[in-house]
């Protein structure tokens, strides 16, 4: 394979290595690169000139940059489980069997069925949806049509295959880019002997150094960036990361990173992670990231064919493309005229050099004139022709007043290059809290004041020179070293860049239309923004950047607006007749760039992503036909198949009612370990718990529990569960399973720094103690047949509601009982030392043999809690008091207690204030699911006022032979007997629902005293 297998590849030259060709498919056929490009060089060099379309009209886009900002050249990248939408082929390095497909179109590239959108572009514009939709008649169905042909790529449901990790790391300086700036830095860094760690987002370091010919000392100037690249990695304390992305500052000028290890090739090899996770801690940072350059407005400027300056030099001087045949060059800058000469030494064609300045004419503009070239100045081009592809442009005299004059002249072309200046890359600096200021030379914001120890370098503070770059660099690492004990602080000797002089950049927002011609001007390549968007936005009251943001949303893609928010900024201060800086810039904040969800997650995903903890009864409810589900941490018993038989819906249904009716009508057992356990001890034990429960503990007897509400600070409910005293200085509390770690680290927060001066010990014990509860009509019949004779009395009189005992043994085992039940049924729970939990079981169901026991699940459990009027964690949302839960009258009024002062807040008293009821359906069988919104009419007119919502559900109570729920609803126990609707808009849902009390089985609570 040669060359000429590549039409538009040059004969000569690039950084590509022409002896490893490439082969890869795009949309299913098939082209061949070098190794050295990416998947936008190849294509360019196989005259692909359409790569995608665009978000909203669906237009036609070629490739119109070559670095991270690229807008227009989003792809689906790999397939099946691999795939990666919104991929950026500016950034993808070429590898052999790459599949990459174009997106967002269909049924295909060249043929897009919603390019009709485009046509209908004068009534799709900013903000139309809401204009148009929102309150309007089935809206709905639009609604449904409109995000289905909205959204960029397709994602896999599919597990990811791929390894990920996470890195932690310190150094004295770090430095993020590669470019000279960069480059600079960290050899003045370094050579002082300090850590250093430079981050570089390519595959390689020089930055701009690969793509310009610029020379230092007379030759060119990567061969001093290759030079400085071995001396740092010669230095023993330096650390390189190419193909590593510094994305964010975050506090403590933490740094985050993503280093992509084996994105460039095919399937990472076995063992290696696809991509590593960095968490940066340096002592310094200096952020050398560049500039982007910015395009010029002008209709039509979203053509495939027309590119920007610096990203055509990439492609000509890098790889060795020639993004076009015949090119017209259009700039405010003298960057069009290194460009035009860049061009014109490839051996492409320049029809014409248009320079928007009335006064851009020097030494470059001298260097273009002495090649050749035809120049004309105070002209722009004001339109572009072609649908797949450039074919030509409008040149028009510029009046000097925002005007043109006269009507043009057409210039056959397959390229525009334009530049509109450059931006500097302020991110980071952003995302530590620096500020932005305006820069009149450049036109652009700059980095302000910003926190100590960042400091940004070369084009990323608007100095663009190479010069300048080298001798910011080599100044700040210096200093940088020497701000972390390392050197003397004074900045090695820079090489002499050799430069010519730059003329002042004079900027132009948008250039005007041809005469006669109205032409979309796209501010926003992305997103399909325009010039008129903005002045509509103006017109409609969106004057604040972050209004026209939404509005219009400009810098909402992918890209972030990186080429594109400038510019549509400057136009909007225009409109109010203010200056830019007034204006200002919207927010910028991490990540810099797209990272994978998998990178964040590191190794934490699957089986992974927490320890699996399993309860001292596991192995028994394994080989008994159980069915585990996770809770929290935890995998706990869901329900128990019959021997044989077959998961399913049938046999889950089946299986969860027969645990109810087993034990309310017989006797049941479930594994309750997980409950969290916290053994309190200690002379001020009960001083202690009487504090951070809202009810009364001080007084609580020894040999008796009692059930405790802790609330959180601000007065709404925290944890539930009982503590017993077990002796006088000894307390045993239970939490829920999920929150049981929470509860214990606040517990010794209030030791440590609110109360030191309570004598109080607390641990847990959680794995320590296997938890059996026992509940049913013969539940103390089952107990007292499996106790060893004469070790404990299980009777009524002598162990009462929330008794306890801890004198029982079970076949020689000690065992703790507790007289508790929170399923409505005569209930114990047994505690046995977690090593002899299944000896402990075994006996109990031994002993309930006769009785016809029958181990219960966590479904069988939440039904009866709810029959009962139990709450637990849908209820315990954190976003209710003691009283929306029934459970007022036991927040103390005769103490002090967490979050007792703020009980009184009129929020917190107010009578429209949800409250818990019970709600069963009018029909009596459709089960009204959790989370359904309560209204008092469905049909009423949007917005329908909010009553309350569904926080629990069971799907049919077997005691009451219907499907009932719990709910917080508005004024709730003054509904009761009332109606309401449960609506769930998303599942079409509506149900009629009877109010009732929350409890509906035994509310005088005989049974639990029985």
């Amino acid at each position: 394979m040669t060359g000429s297998d590549q039409s538009h590849r040059l004969p000569t030259g690039g950084a590509i290595d022409r002896r490893r060709p490439l082969a890869f498919r795009f949309d299913g056929r098939e082209y061949r690169g070098y190794a050295g490009d990416t998947l936008a060089s190849a294509l360019l060099a196989n005259g692909v000139r359409v790569v995608g379309r665009s978000f909203k009209y669906h237009r036609p886009r070629g490739v119109l940059t070559a670095g991270p900002e690229e807008p227009n050249a989003l792809v689906e990248l790999r397939g099946g489980a691999r795939i990666e939408p919104n991929t950026r082929a500016t950034m993808v390095e070429l590898f052999h069997g790459l599949e990459a497909t174009s997106q967002n179109r269909w049924p295909s590239l060249r043929f897009d069925a919603l390019e009709v959108n485009d046509l209908l572009s004068r009534f799709l514009v900013a903000g139309f949806y809401y204009k148009t939709f929102m309150g309007f008649p089935g809206w709905h169905f639009w609604e449904q049509r409109i995000r289905a042909a909205a959204g960029m790529g397709r994602g896999t449901t599919e597990p990811d295959p791929d390894g990920y990790e996470t890195m932690n790391a310190h150094c004295d300086v770090l430095v993020v880019g590669g470019g000279p700036a960069g480059l600079a830095a960290a050899l003045a860094a370094g050579r002082t002997g300090a850590r250093v760690m430079l981050l570089e987002e390519t595959d390689g370091l020089g930055g701009r150094l690969r793509s310009d010919r610029e020379t230092l000392n007379g030759t060119p100037a990567m061969r001093w960036a290759e030079a400085a690249a071995f001396e740092l990695v010669d230095l023993p304390e330096v650390t390189v990361l190419t193909r590593t992305t510094g994305f964010g500052i975050y506090d403590g000028n933490v740094v985050g990173a993503v280093e992509r290890v084996a994105d460039h090739l095919p399937v990472p090899p076995a063992h290696m992670v696809r991509q590593r996770l960095w968490h940066i801690r340096p002592r310094r940072v200096i952020v050398a990231a560049g500039a982007i350059e910015r395009p010029l407005v002008f209709g039509g400027n979203d053509r495939p064919g027309v590119m920007q300056a610096g990203a055509v030099r990439t492609y000509l001087n890098r790889y060795a493309v020639a993004p076009g045949r015949q090119a017209v060059v259009v700039a405010n800058n003298d960057d069009g005229y290194r460009t035009a000469l860049d061009l014109a030494a490839a051996g492409i064609h320049v029809a014409q050099v248009v320079d928007t300045r009335s006064a851009g004419r020097g030494e470059w503009w001298r260097r273009a004139v002495d090649a050749g070239l035809d120049v004309v100045d105070r002209a722009a081009v004001t339109n572009a022709y072609g649908r797949m592809g450039l074919v030509g442009c409008d040149v028009t005299r510029l009046d000097g007043n925002g005007g043109t004059a006269g009507n043009g002249r057409f210039v056959p072309c397959d390229l525009i290059a334009s530049s509109g200046g450059w931006t500097p890359s302020i991110h980071l600096h952003s995302h530590a809290g620096g500020k932005a200021e305006w820069d009149d030379a450049i036109a652009a914001f700059v980095p302000g004041p910003g926190r100590a120890g960042v400091t940004t370098i070369g084009a990323a503070a608007g100095r663009f020179a190479l010069s300048d770059c080298l001798a910011d660099g080599f100044r700040v690492g210096a200093e940088a070293a020497r701000d972390c004990g390392f050197g003397s602080g004074t900045a090695p000797d820079a090489p002499v860049a050799d430069e010519a002089s730059v003329a002042p950049l004079q900027a132009i927002w948008s250039v005007p239309g041809t005469p006669g011609r109205k032409v979309k001007r796209f501010v926003d390549h992305q997103d399909d923004v325009t010039v008129e968007d903005i002045e509509l936005a103006h017109r409609e009251g969106f004057v604040s950047v972050e209004h026209l943001k939404r509005y219009t949303t400009l810098g909402m893609g992918t890209d972030q607006g990186k080429t594109s928010n400038t510019a549509g900024h400057a136009l909007m201060a225009g409109l109010r007749g203010r200056p830019i800086p007034a204006v200002g810039t919207t927010t910028f904040r991490p990540p810099y760039t797209p990272v994978a969800m998998g990178a964040f997650a590191g190794r934490a995903a699957g089986r992974h992503l927490a320890p699996i903890r399993r309860t001292a009864l596991h192995d028994w409810h394994a080989a008994n036909g159980v069915v585990f589900v996770e809770a929290g941490p935890w995998l706990r018993p869901q329900y128990y198949l019959r021997p044989g038989e077959t998961n399913s819906r049938e046999a889950m249904d089946r299986a969860i009612t027969e645990e109810v009716v087993a034990t309310r009508t017989r006797v049941g057992i479930s594994d309750v370990s997980s409950l969290g356990k916290i053994d309190v001890q200690g002379p001020d034990a009960a001083e202690f718990l009487n504090r951070v429960y809202c009810n009364g503990f001080a007084r609580l007897p020894v040999g008796k529990a009692r059930y405790g509400l802790m609330l959180r600070e601000d007065g709404l409910v925290d944890d539930d569960g009982t503590t017993s005293r077990l002796a006088d200085t000894h307390f045993l509390m239970t939490t829920t399973t999920v929150h049981a770690a929470e509860v214990l680290a606040d517990l010794e927060w209030y030791l440590q720094v609110v109360w030191p001066e309570l004598d109080v010990r607390v641990s847990s014990v959680t794995e320590q103690w296997a938890g059996m509860a026992l509940a049913g009509p013969r539940a103390r019949d089952v107990l007292a047949a499996a106790l060893d004779p004469g070790t404990a009395d299980v009777s009524n009189e002598a162990l009462p509601f929330l008794g306890v005992t801890t004198t029982a043994t079970v076949r020689g085992v000690p065992v703790r009982i507790f007289r508790i039940s929170f399923s409505g049924e005569l209930g114990y729970e047994v505690n046995a030392p977690a090593d002899w939990g299944i000896d402990v079981w075994e006996a109990l169901m031994h002993a309930g043999e006769p009785h016809g026991i029958r181990p219960y699940g966590l479904e069988a459990m939440g039904i009866m809690r709810i029959e009962k009027g139990h709450v637990a964690g849908a209820e315990l949302d954190g976003r209710t008091t003691p009283d929306d839960l029934g459970l007022g009258r036991m927040a103390s009024t005769a103490k002090w207690y967490v979050g007792r002062g703020m009980l009184g807040k009129p929020a917190y008293t107010d009578p429209d204030r949800p409250k818990l009821v019970g709600l069963v359906p009018v029909d009596g069988r459709t089960r009204i699911r959790a989370g359904a919104i309560l209204v008092a009419d469905p049909d009423a007119p949007t917005p329908i006022p909010k009553l309350g919502h569904v926080t629990s559900s069971a799907y049919l109570s077997p005691t009451v032979g219907h499907p009932i729920s719990l709910a917080l609803l508005a004024r709730g126990r003054e509904r009761i007997g009332e109606e309401v609707w449960a609506v769930f808009p998303t599942r079409s849902q509506r149900i009629r629902a009877r109010v009732t009390e929350p409890c509906f089985v035994d509310p005088e609570g005989e049974k639990l005293h029985g």
